[in-house]
């Protein structure tokens, strides 16, 4: 809906996508809201993207996600 900032998409089809970026002198399409991540299973067949919750304790008024990348052991 406010648009994604990065996404990495593992080799089993599963996708990490960032969103919420705050930055000088781009346009913010939600600026009171918190940044987010969203899975999204590339292998369904109405793929759709669902926020993943995060750990409390995590400051999620100043999340601000630019990029993400994913570690594969």
């Amino acid at each position: 809906e406010t648009g994604s900032e990065d996404i990495d998409i593992l080799p089993n089809g599963l996708a990490f996508i960032s969103s919420g970026l705050k930055y000088p002198g781009v346009k913010s399409f939600a600026p009171d809201k918190p940044g987010e991540i969203f899975l999204m299973d590339l292998n369904e067949d109405n793929p759709r993207a669902v926020e993943l919750r995060i750990s409390r304790g995590f400051d999620l008024a100043s999340f601000n996600p630019h990029g993400i990348s994913t570690y594969i052991d």
